[in-house]
């Protein structure tokens, strides 16, 4: 490890399990002080306590949930260098099964979400004159979807779209705000509610072969967290082993 992030305070949010921890892991290896914020307790806890790190209970779809985990890391650390806003709900429904509520839920954590963790993590990082915010966007609704997940494909849009409105609000104060766009990535919740089928099925329309860990994503967050991403705001990076690639599904070279 290089301690690309020594001594850097950050709050990573939806940090409980798959890509949210992958992040948190990453952040530690390299030096990272953190404060682990998820609505999942008992498993963001462990999390945290494998880390060494502070955890708090945390609806980022609250105003005051976002400011309490900004206001922890502070009362820890006394800076906020970096704010990772991991958390995201992905209910599977057909546009014409959607109810307004189930709309606006997944607006509440994606998009509001978002929105509630800048405004929060802005405060102590504008005093400071510097700051790192990230968010976990997705290529789904910036470039792909697919059916039953209408509301998810807006949030995520909507997600890249802020990134660059506050790149340009906050490029005089010091503070970075970029993205990672993941594509299919193996977490727990994959595993889980998707199955063998749809993950075989994955794996052959991406031209790596493989879906995604939460480690190739957290490393697309360290870059973007580090010094190295010093001169780079207002943009994503597609971690998705080249998904987005393939006009159809007859792309693979075979050997002669």
């Amino acid at each position: 490890m290089t301690n690309r992030l020594k001594d850097k305070v950050a709050l990573i949010i939806g940090s409980a399990r798959g890509i949210g921890k992958g992040i948190a892991t990453r952040f530690a290896e390299e030096g990272a002080k953190l404060v682990l914020a998820d609505t999942e307790v008992e498993a963001g806890q462990a999390t945290a306590d494998a880390l060494d790190a502070a955890f708090i209970r945390t609806d980022i779809s609250q105003v005051a949930d976002a400011e309490a985990a900004v206001a922890l890391a502070l009362e820890h650390h006394g800076r906020l260098d970096v704010i990772v806003q991991n958390a995201g709900i992905y209910p599977w429904q057909l546009i014409e099964n959607t109810s307004a509520d189930d709309w606006d839920r997944v607006m509440a954590v994606n998009l509001r979400g978002t929105f509630n963790a800048t405004r929060a993590a802005l405060v102590p990082m504008k005093a400071q004159g510097s700051g790192r915010m990230l968010y976990t966007s997705s290529i789904t609704g910036p470039h792909v979807t697919s059916p039953g997940h209408g509301h998810y494909s807006a949030s995520k849009a909507g997600i890249n779209g802020f990134i660059r409105a506050a790149a340009l609000e906050f490029s005089g104060y010091g503070i970075t705000v970029n993205g990672v766009e993941p594509g299919n990535i193996l977490t727990e919740a994959i595993e889980e509610h998707r199955g063998a089928a749809y993950i075989k099925n994955m794996e052959e329309s991406i031209p790596l072969g493989r879906l995604g860990s939460p480690r190739d994503v957290a490393n697309a967050f360290l870059f973007l967290a580090s010094d190295d991403a010093s001169y780079i705001t207002g943009t994503t990076i597609i971690v998705d082993g080249g998904q987005l690639l393939p006009e159809g599904n007859d792309f693979r070279l075979l050997p002669p």
